[in-house]
């Protein structure tokens, strides 16, 4: 027992030391490549954010007005077949509001309130319908859009899969071109990139139209990066 202790306790120790070798510079003849991957995918959902923000002159009124806002959306998109689990919505905030005359004291001339509703679009086609119902709503503002592709694991790894293959393919040019041959792997260093989603960020919902935008031409782009260490043979 005390034996495999021991050998447990010194098998961990090598690998740490090989691990802590791995992180500097490596002392032997050795050739480091850093394969890129990078797979570009229409999005086939979306997730959208909009707010309604109403001033009134008691916070009775204005959170009435929010809340009024919100249930009437709530209630639509339900009606449409939007499920509940795709709906998000905030809590209410509530700011007074001064007005700061000259040389006299703050007065104050109302409430501001608001709130914001996250809704997740699982199919693209229905993402301008969503928009006309909260915008018919009350609600005033479009803080975001976020386009998505259902399946990002699949293209993760997609993209992951052509960054090895990227890696490998440039450690061969590199050692061919110096005459020289690649050995055994020293280390694999691996840090997943993050995906590039197409974003439209915050507008005036009075001044912006979707009825006729076509998101045919958007695009997601997914990234993966791999480095990779070779030992080099004398």
């Amino acid at each position: 027992m005390k034996k495999l202790l021991l050998a447990t306790l010194l098998g961990a120790m090598t690998l740490t030391s090989v691990s802590a070798m791995a992180a500097e510079d490596v002392p032997y003849p050795h050739l480091e490549t850093v394969g890129r991957g990078e797979i570009s995918v229409q999005p086939d959902m979306a997730i959208f954010s909009v707010g309604v923000v109403e001033t009134k002159a008691t916070a009775e009124a204005a959170k009435a007005a929010v809340d009024s806002a919100v249930s009437a959306l709530l209630a639509r998109l339900t009606a449409q077949g939007v499920s509940k689990e795709n709906i998000e919505s905030a809590n209410l905030s509530l700011y007074p509001q001064y007005d700061y005359p000259k040389n006299a004291q703050p007065k104050l001339v109302g409430y501001k309130a608001s709130r914001t509703v996250m809704v997740t679009v699982d199919h693209l086609n229905k993402l301008n319908v969503y928009l006309d119902q909260a915008l018919s709503n009350g609600l005033n503002q479009v803080n975001n859009i976020e386009f998505k592709v259902r399946n990002e694991k699949k293209y993760q790894l997609e993209a992951r899969e052509a960054a090895i293959k990227n890696a490998q393919e440039k450690a061969k040019s590199l050692a061919k071109g110096f005459g020289v041959k690649l050995s055994n792997i020293w280390n694999i260093s691996y840090e997943r990139q993050n995906s590039m989603p197409v974003m439209n960020y915050a507008m005036d919902a009075r001044s912006v139209s979707y009825k006729n935008e076509s998101y045919q031409d958007s695009a997601i782009t997914i990234r993966d990066q791999v480095s990779v260490i070779y030992l080099l043979n004398k």
